[in-house]
């Protein structure tokens, strides 16, 4: 049989691949990837109300809290604001004071009340964290406010009565910044008649001390302030099984008191 040298190339071919993998190392078997460990029973599963996710750091002040009587002297013409901490108003400011219709306070209308004002109210609050934000429910007015805790910047459309708010988390605080206010005739203090602008802005830093909720709030206005004001006030906790009640503001019913003011214009 003849064998053409075609054939005798690709035979001494095959027979030298075969020899070179004979004498090649077995290839080494590659480690199994390791499995998180199996959750045993009564673990705690991973939570979106703990801070630490996204922060690293424990600050809690999540719960359900009273604002009212018995944590603090209620709002008036002399609290929050005393003679210690009084606002240092301008020429603006004072002309706005002078002028001010308590007949035309935008809360007759069922409008809600801003910062610095809606912190003080005398009524519950509930705090609720998350890793991205922390949400602010007040039950005065049926208001939730969001403090972002990302790296999200405001737009133009953020504008409003509550602002705009970021937050991040320092030592045993919780930092709050809010700006892009909208102009509010009653947006300082409603009782003292003092507006705010749209330059407004406002600092909170909120702690736990001996079961309290502790909060330092800190305002600046230059269309209407010649320096920031600052209060300081507390909650005290509520049972966890309380639930918030609703305001549910009745315009007509709202408006009812006007009716028997003294006018202050004729």
């Amino acid at each position: 049989m003849k064998i053409t040298c075609a054939a005798l190339i690709a035979l001494g071919s095959a027979l030298a691949i075969q020899t070179v993998q004979a004498q090649a190392p077995a290839t080494p078997a590659r480690p199994a990837a390791p499995t998180a460990p199996a959750r045993q029973a009564g673990d705690r599963p991973p939570s979106l109300a703990d801070p630490t996710t996204a922060t690293g750091r424990k600050v809690d002040i999540s719960g359900t809290w009273n604002g009212g009587g018995r944590a603090r002297p209620v709002n008036s013409e002399n609290y929050p604001w005393t003679k210690e901490n009084f606002p240092v108003l301008n020429e603006r400011g004072l002309a706005y004071q002078k002028v001010f219709d308590e007949a035309l306070a935008p809360k007759y209308d069922c409008v809600p009340s801003t910062s610095p004002a809606i912190q003080y109210d005398p009524y519950n609050m509930q705090v609720i964290q998350w890793p991205d934000r922390v949400l602010f429910r007040y039950e005065k007015d049926d208001q939730v406010r969001t403090v972002w805790l990302d790296d999200r910047q405001p737009t133009v459309q953020d504008y409003s009565l509550q602002g705009f708010s970021k937050g991040h988390y320092e030592g045993n605080a919780l930092i709050v910044e809010t700006d892009h206010f909208l102009f509010d005739i009653t947006g300082f203090d409603d009782y003292n008649g003092i507006p705010s602008s749209q330059m407004k802005k406002v600092t909170e830093k909120y702690w736990k001390e001996n079961n309290e909720l502790k909060m330092t709030l800190t305002l600046e206005d230059p269309m209407f302030l010649r320096q920031p004001a600052s209060y300081t006030t507390r909650w005290l906790p509520l049972p966890a099984s309380y639930e918030l009640t609703a305001w549910e503001c009745d315009p007509e019913t709202s408006r009812a008191p006007v009716k028997m003011m003294v006018p202050k214009y004729k």
